[in-house]
């Protein structure tokens, strides 16, 4: 059954799912431990994608053997690099923006729920074309606790005006759909990555492409 028929509202993740900023971070990260003396491999790739950034700044200073209290400095260094380049170029993921376009003319709402900061989703979505089109953005910077806690979806979608079981989730990582699920949408996987395991979501497809409605 399709999404618009189906579902009383859309959330978006962005990363990776909405847009290929996953490759951008990925440059971000590999630029990061390069600066300090470390090599950032696929295997801490998988081990950061879609969490928070307090486990990033730990993960971080363990791997580059710094304490703790750096892990923070090394965030905040990673993000900025990480807005340099969502600035000057950002794609849009398969299926995205006609999946967007056509749940838009059908009057569904649509939220986005991201683990970024505010200032980073909105360069992303300008960047990609797509600062517009969304009834509700919630962002890291809007909660107390980010994905996989369920604050981000439960603050969409009570902006949104609707239940989280009348919502469905769209999502590409294990943190975000154990944070759509603990929140009570129903959650749709589409990994980036074929590594990513993202099992517990209520189904898996290949790509937003598979949801367009046509």
């Amino acid at each position: 059954m399709p999404l618009s028929r189906r579902y009383r509202a859309v959330v978006f993740d962005m990363d990776g799912l909405l847009l290929d900023t996953e490759t951008l971070w990925h440059r971000a990260e590999v630029e990061l431990f390069r600066r300090h003396g470390g090599e950032f491999t696929w295997d801490d790739k998988m081990a950061v994608i879609g969490t928070s950034f307090d486990f990033t700044a730990e993960y971080f200073a363990s791997r580059l053997g710094l304490p703790r209290e750096r892990g923070d400095e090394l965030v905040s260094e990673m993000i900025s690099l990480m807005h340099d380049l969502v600035r000057e170029s950002v794609d849009a993921r398969p299926g995205a923006v006609e999946l967007v376009d056509g749940l838009r003319r059908l009057n569904v709402p649509l939220g986005l729920a991201s683990n970024s900061p505010r200032f980073l989703v909105d360069d992303a979505l300008r960047t990609a074309g797509l600062a517009d089109a969304f009834d509700a953005i919630v962002t890291s910077d809007d909660v107390e606790h980010a994905k996989p806690a369920p604050d981000i979806y439960l603050l969409a979608c009570q902006r949104l005006g609707v239940e989280p079981s009348d919502a469905v989730a769209l999502e590409d990582s294990p943190s975000g759909v154990a944070a759509a699920k603990a929140a009570g949408l129903t959650c749709i996987a589409v990994p980036q990555f074929t590594e990513t395991d993202v099992s517990a979501a209520d189904r898996v497809i290949d790509s937003l492409e598979e949801l367009v409605e046509r």
